[in-house]
């Protein structure tokens, strides 16, 4: 009996649920929604007779709701039911469209800069029919999260991914570099100075994904981190006027002015830099081959590296 009524549950149940949560209030949730007020709180009232829980405290008068431990549990749930949701709306749409149609790729600054512009252009030689839209975001995290619900097809990331229904392709390992002022006593040096000096070098740190620094943690205890940005060109300007160093993958330099790349060597692994894709989703062959071509880039680039 108890499966019976959960089989009950409709989409519109965990929008409203979700719509509630979110705005703590049911008359905001059925503004959003475009339901009345009424509809939206006979709409929880079965969600909750369905999984035989109270979602919501409802304290009355001006008190906004309160979402219930029974509740916060059930929306973990449906969020992912709403994304697969999402996600079989965009292959019924990439099916659709066959060869022609958009592939949607999710890209952060260093890619954008170095690889994405001979990637786009030897894939629209091969693919002339299929349009490419680019979204760029900070963080990887951002990025295949709209893989899972569907608003990608592909994104370039950082390994270790997070948590989700994801697959991937390795692209390139990048190593990791110290940069210094072309004209600083550090850049004398063949390599980054042994771990004890580093702790006395200012540095330009990242606000956000900072795998250099955890790596470093423990070895060099008190890196003088003396500035945050996320924004490459930022960071190597800081740098090329001798205001501090920063440890940076060597793609994020590439072509930075003012600038020496000290290596690291082995004391900092290099990233890997894959593309990913939602493993359930259905993926078309434009993305196969954006995939294959992206892995060609890779390989020229490694190997530049290793003849550099």
């Amino acid at each position: 009996m108890q499966s019976d009524q959960w089989l009950g549950i409709e989409l519109r149940h965990l929008a409203a649920l979700e719509a509630v949560a979110r705005t703590r209030s049911f008359r905001a949730a059925a503004r959003e929604l475009g339901y009345t007020q009424s509809a939206v709180s006979q709409q929880i009232a079965q969600l909750e007779q369905a999984v035989g829980q109270r979602l919501f405290d409802r304290p009355g008068g001006p008190r906004r709701v309160q979402v219930t431990e029974a509740g916060a549990l059930l929306l973990r749930h449906a969020d992912a039911i709403v994304a697969r949701i999402d996600a079989a709306r965009a292959d019924m749409a990439a099916l659709a469209r066959g060869e022609a149609g958009t592939l949607r790729v999710g890209i952060y600054q260093s890619v954008g800069q170095r690889l994405l512009p001979a990637l786009l252009h030897r894939f629209r030689e091969q693919w002339p029919l299929v349009a490419v839209s680019v979204r760029e975001e900070s963080t990887a995290v951002d990025l295949v999260r709209l893989v899972e619900r569907g608003e990608l097809d592909l994104t370039f990331a950082d390994l270790p991914l997070p948590d989700g229904p994801f697959q991937w392709e390795e692209i390139l390992h990048d190593p990791y570099v110290l940069l210094v002022a072309a004209d600083s006593d550090l850049a004398r040096r063949d390599s980054m100075p042994p771990l004890r000096e580093l702790a006395r070098v200012p540095l330009i740190g990242r606000r956000t994904g900072n795998e250099p620094e955890r790596l470093l943690a423990g070895r060099v205890p008190d890196l003088n981190v003396i500035f945050r940005t996320d924004d490459n060109g930022t960071v190597t300007a800081l740098v090329a006027e001798g205001l501090g160093a920063a440890i940076e993958p060597r793609l994020v330099v590439e072509q930075a002015r003012g600038v020496k790349m000290l290596p690291v060597g082995s004391r900092i692994p290099p990233r890997t830099i894959v593309i990913a894709w939602h493993r359930d989703r259905y993926r078309s062959a434009a993305a196969q081959a954006f995939v294959e071509l992206a892995k060609e880039l890779g390989a020229d680039y490694e190997e530049r590296l290793r003849k550099a």
